[in-house]
């Protein structure tokens, strides 16, 4: 069965009439990655940024519908700002960062997902509130000390 990554790249190589080569060299991404994307029956984990910015850049193709296929390609739901899924109407164009960790969450154990609530319910607590004041470029602000 083909994913959503791999019919991605494979149509656009049809039409361009290019190989795994030349799409490589045109992203600067390595030959035998864009070969595994496009042949990997099932794609184990989200490719790294960097890999998707190549891959983009390589098929000539808009980043997010690159980012959207390989999310797909793992059994991810990429999600917009506004909470409607990746590719429905209306939506605003995601963080990518956050996309992809509300996807990724989604996919633990119910006790994991307890776990990741827990940790970002007290990274916002120990989050600096924002100060009212002087705009950016102001001076710099305190910051709390760090022992590393």
């Amino acid at each position: 069965m083909v994913n959503a990554l791999q019919e991605l790249i494979r149509r656009r190589l049809e039409q361009r009439g290019w190989s795994y080569g030349e799409v490589a060299r045109r992203g600067g991404v390595p030959r035998s990655t864009v070969h595994h994307l496009a042949t990997s029956a099932r794609v184990a984990r989200m490719p790294q940024q960097s890999t998707l910015d190549g891959l983009a850049r390589g098929l000539e193709l808009p980043l997010d519908t690159v980012r959207r296929a390989a999310a797909e390609a793992c059994g991810i739901h990429l999600y917009f700002a506004d909470g409607a899924a990746a590719g429905g109407e209306g939506g605003t164009a995601p963080d990518p960062e956050v996309a992809t960790l509300i996807a990724s969450v989604q996919r633990l154990s119910e006790a994991d997902r307890r776990h990741v609530a827990a940790l970002v319910e007290s990274l916002l607590r120990s989050a600096p509130e924002p100060e009212a004041g002087p705009g950016p470029g102001a001076g710099p602000a305190a910051a709390p000390e760090s022992s590393g």
